[in-house]
């Protein structure tokens, strides 16, 4: 009999050192799980900034919600990239000189042949020439794929939320808003559910966004992350 009981109380001291374990182990796994997946949604949703803040720069200030038309931006379109070559003087800037009238007498001497005027203004070592660079070789590196951008990572085929604002500000100005967002439903699935309603619970009271975001439809943040 005693032996039966000193099984049974083995058996229960196991179970609530189990127990005991998992409340502990729990929410610093949760945690550690949650900063590791946070770390590939951040790093995505900052290459989305980036593709939207170049898309911008090329289409009269408007961002896209769409994937298809970011994407194809980012595959297919290319950026000016400026190659410099020498710099103005101080005797030069104080003479009224600027980069745009230095370049508007160096291309008149190109299309006429006459250099005379270039050589008073001491412009023979000055240039300026555009080149155009694919989008993916100026803002992204080497082998990025640009379809990835629209899947969350960890979300099992999900996709990031995306919209924007075209308005106006009080004194008329156009106002061009873009967001992107994961909630923690969609990259948190497969961890612990009670640890993901806590979490959800606590960001609720504070009144903030359940996940990561980037942008704001609702008021200018400079394109600021949620996590920044």
């Amino acid at each position: 009999m005693r032996t039966i009981i000193n099984i049974v109380l083995a058996a229960c001291i196991v179970a609530l050192i189990y127990v005991c374990y998992g409340s502990i182990m729990g929410p610093i796994d949760f945690k550690s799980a949650k900063e590791s997946r946070e770390k590939a949604i951040i790093a995505r949703l900052i290459d989305i900034r980036k593709a939207q803040l170049e898309y911008r720069n090329l289409n009269d200030g408007n961002y896209t919600a769409s994937f298809d038309t970011l994407i194809a931006f980012v595959k297919n379109s290319k950026l000016p990239f400026v190659m410099k070559e020498g710099i103005l003087t101080d005797d030069q800037l104080e003479s009224g000189m600027t980069e745009k009238k230095a370049m508007a007498i160096i291309n008149k001497a190109k299309k006429t042949g006459n250099w005379s005027e270039v050589q008073k203004a001491g412009l023979t070592n000055f240039k300026r020439d555009t080149m155009w660079v694919a989008v993916t070789d100026t803002i992204f590196g080497k082998g990025f794929t640009a379809d990835s951008l629209r899947y969350i990572p960890f979300g099992n085929g999900a996709q990031f939320e995306m919209a924007v604002r075209n308005d106006t500000t009080k004194s008329g100005a156009p106002l061009h808003l873009f967001q992107a967002q994961a909630s923690y439903d969609a990259y948190l699935q497969g961890l612990s559910k009670q640890e993901l309603l806590n979490l959800k619970d606590v960001q609720k009271k504070l009144g903030k966004y359940l996940g990561l975001r980037v942008g704001d439809i609702e008021q200018p943040n400079n394109n600021a992350g949620n996590w920044e």
